[in-house]
Formats: C-alpha cells, structure tokens, sequence
C-alpha cells in the first residue's frame, strides 16, 4: 500500500475531511512533526518507506535526503513556495515535485495583505491594546492616514501580487506601482497598476507590499541600502517569505523612524518566539503565516495536493500541479503512462 507522510502541518485535511478521507481509501496516511532544521540523511530514515510527502514550509528537503530517500515518488508543497525542496536535485533523483496553484490562494493571501496594511496604516492593533488597557483617553494621538490617493508599491506582480493591485487600486483609488521583471506594462496595467523600476518603487511608495517568490535575487531584497532609497514613514507589508526582508535592517529602519509600522505575515527564520526583537514595537503587526487560512484558501490547497498524489497512484502525470516537468523527460520513480 502506498504511505503518505503529512510532514510539520497543522492545517492539512482540516477544512477538508472528506478529501482526507478519500486519500485514505488509496494511501495509510501518517500526520509527522520533524524538527524544522532536520534534514539530510536524517530526515531520510525518518520519512523512509514514504513514498509521497505532503510538505509544509520546513523543514528543507535538501539534495542529501532525496539521495538516501529511495522509496519517494512526489513531494507535494501545501502551499505555493517551492523554496524549502531542492527542486534540481528532486529531478535528478527522479522525484516530482507539485505545488499548490497560486489561484488556489490568490484573494486569501492578497485580502491579509491589505488588511495587514490598513491595520498597520490605521493602527487597529494598538488601539485595541490601549482600550484594552483602560487608555480611551489617549485615542487623541491615534493619527493614522489614508490610502485613498497614496502610492502603494508591489514587489511581484503574480496570481497575488495581481489581486492586490486591483484592489488597491479600484477599492482604495491609490496610485498602484509594480516591479516585477517578468511581467509586460500592458499585464500590469490590466489590473491597475504601474511598472517601474525598483528604484522608482522605493523611492516613491507610501506602502510597500511584497509579493515575490524566495529566490537567489530576492533574497534580502530589502536591505539596508533599500530602506535608505524608501520615503520616511513608509509602512512595509509582507506576506511572501520572510528572507526577502532583512530582519536586522528593518529592525534598524524601525528604530530610525524611516519605516512607519510594518505588517508580517512571514518573518525570516520563522517559527519566532515572544522575545523576537521585532515584537518590541507597537507599530508591528505580526501573525504566523496564516495568508491561505481561510476556509476557500486551505480547502483549494488540500485539492492541489490529495489531486496530484491521486494522480500519481494511477499512473497520471499531474501536469497542473508539476515544478520540474523535465522529470518527465529525464524519468520518474513513479511509473507513469505517457501520452
């Protein structure tokens, strides 16, 4: 019988028992908690006679442990981010890697964006704290600002980085600029937004929204350098992965007054404790990678995933969901019919 191993996830199959349920008739299916650091031969042993793994953002699924996991045939990302899966070396060892479509998680994603951006613009959190600790009085100096007429900045124009713009910029009737390599002017104007450069990005955003995938560019995207081009009192929002920030330079930008408050939903080096120094400041709003938990959001994910490993067992290829189609070409663990 074929075995599924749900791997540090505390959301998959919870909105959707009965999809669950149907990978059950098909696979045992085992729910697995690793260290997020372990990894390599390891995390090999630990996960061996798996053959499908449903992954969540840790731990990482490096070269090494696709070498010494010989009974592997897919790893499904429960999410859109394929950063954590050394996708080269899945292929070379014949492994398919899957994801979750990014319109799967498309408006639950870009919706926390903007909330996360009006919470932090309209200091929601603070004011909350301060009723909460008998300080109505104070409601005076609350002065937050709109985005109605502002200039908001999106570092990815993609299936999210795409919704925000149209909300942004037919809800909130903001100047919407994007920065995005790999997009055409006319994609971008389609939904209301702007290309330029990064520079011109930085240099004239009131909100600067990140929507990128984690890659060798992005990494650190915003840096001290970055921060320094920025407007004083900019407010940054990130809901992509926490590496594109450099935690020590917003920290330091933060403490300056050149960033105004920020809103994350991933911070570098996620989980964080309590004691995080990012959770000093009362103009931080942070919560725990939560973009794609909503009832549409998680159902859409469990979808991808239970589709993908449904396929493989009967011998499909699942091309909607695939990051390396090359395998196809090089050859698969798992027996496939081609067309």
């Amino acid at each position: 019988m074929y075995k599924v191993a749900v791997v540090n996830s505390k959301s998959f199959g919870v909105r959707s028992p009965d999809l669950l349920e149907e990978l059950r008739r098909h696979a045992q299916v085992d729910f697995i908690e690793v260290s997020k650091t372990m990894r390599g031969r390891e995390l090999a042993e630990v996960l061996a006679g798996y053959h499908f793994i449903v992954a969540s953002v840790n731990p990482l699924y490096d070269a090494e442990f696709m070498k010494h996991q010989r009974d592997l045939l897919l790893i499904a990302r429960h999410g859109i981010g394929v950063d954590n899966v050394d996708v080269k070396a899945a292929t070379e060892e014949g492994v398919l890697v899957t994801r979750v479509p990014g319109f799967k998680e498309r408006d639950a994603v870009a919706e926390l964006a903007v909330a996360l951006a009006l919470d932090v613009v309209r200091k929601v959190c603070y004011s909350n704290k301060l009723v909460r600790e008998g300080r109505w009085s104070e409601r005076g100096r609350i002065v937050g600002f709109n985005i109605n007429g502002k200039t908001v900045g999106l570092i990815g124009l993609g299936n999210i980085g795409s919704r925000v713009a149209e909300i942004y910029s037919r809800g909130f009737n903001a100047r919407v600029l994007a920065y995005d390599p790999y997009i055409k002017p006319e994609v971008a104007a389609r939904y209301g937004a702007q290309l330029v450069d990064l520079d011109t990005l930085l240099r004239e955003s009131d909100v600067i929204s990140v929507h990128a995938p984690l890659t060798p560019e992005t990494y650190h995207l915003l840096n001290e350098e970055a921060f320094a081009k920025m407007k004083d009192g900019v407010v940054i929002v990130n809901t992509a992965r926490g590496e594109i920030v450099d935690t020590a330079a917003l920290i330091k930008a933060l403490e300056s007054g050149k960033v105004a408050g920020a809103g994350l939903d991933v911070v570098e080096g996620e989980p964080i404790g309590a004691d995080h120094p990012l959770l000093k400041f009362d103009n931080v709003v942070v919560t725990p990678h939560i973009g794609a938990n909503t009832a549409e959001g998680l159902r859409g994910m469990d979808e991808a995933n239970v589709d993908a490993i449904l396929k493989v067992i009967r011998g499909e290829p699942p091309l909607e969901y695939l990051v390396n189609p090359e395998v196809l070409e090089r050859g698969t663990r798992a027996k496939l019919r081609t067309r």
